[in-house]
């Protein structure tokens, strides 16, 4: 990285095409307690796009606390600053860690935006930040740097080895401030589980 350039970059998204019917886009995917994979422990990720390319989501219970909305504006050199209006900052996963996404609720939208199955959208252009430091933007969002993906065929054979739950999002899963477990063990009590019950089992809501 450049002295003096920004830790993260906020730019357009290619669009996927039309979302392929069987596939799990806008889902959110809970770890089981049996998961290997110490990035993903106890992870609830909500499934942005997914298609026999591939699948990429957004980890939404992994607050980030050494930088604040307010640091990242200044870096960004986005106004005003203090803002208007706040949003906490994840870890969205462990690619592209220096890329930012603002997930968020659909009633706002930019050019570049990424609708979410749900009612929802994934935004990572700059403009975003602009309206919520203004005041504006949409009524939730939460933004991630960097974000978990799988590619074609990966998340299928993860979900089969019994890695993954899976239940439909709703806006206090995705944007309650909680710490990891308290919004993992949410998750868990919208498909009515109880973790300490949970046996290698894959299953989806």
């Amino acid at each position: 990285m450049e002295e003096g350039a920004s830790p993260i970059q906020l730019s357009r998204m290619a669009r996927p095409g039309p979302a392929e019917e069987g596939w799990l886009g806008g889902q959110i995917l809970i770890a089981m307690p049996s998961m290997e994979d110490p990035r993903f422990a106890r992870s609830v990720i909500c499934l942005c796009a997914h298609s026999s390319e591939g699948a990429m989501g957004i980890v939404i219970n992994r607050a980030i606390e050494n930088l604040t909305f307010d640091e990242l504006l200044k870096q960004l050199e986005v106004t005003p600053v203090p803002p208007q209006r706040r949003i906490r900052l994840h870890a969205g996963g462990p690619v592209e860690g220096g890329r930012g996404f603002v997930l968020h609720t659909g009633d706002w939208s930019s050019e570049g935006s990424l609708t979410v199955e749900g009612g929802f959208a994934l935004t990572a252009s700059v403009d975003i930040l602009k309206a919520i430091a203004g005041g504006g933007g949409p009524r939730q969002g939460l933004l991630a740097l960097g974000y978990a993906g799988w590619g074609p065929g990966q998340l299928e054979s993860e979900i089969a080895h019994n890695a993954w739950l899976s239940v439909s999002p709703d806006e206090a899963i995705l944007f309650t401030e909680e710490d990891q477990d308290a919004k993992w063990h949410r998750a868990l009590a919208k498909l009515k589980v109880d973790p300490l019950l949970l046996v290698d089992t894959a299953g989806r809501a």
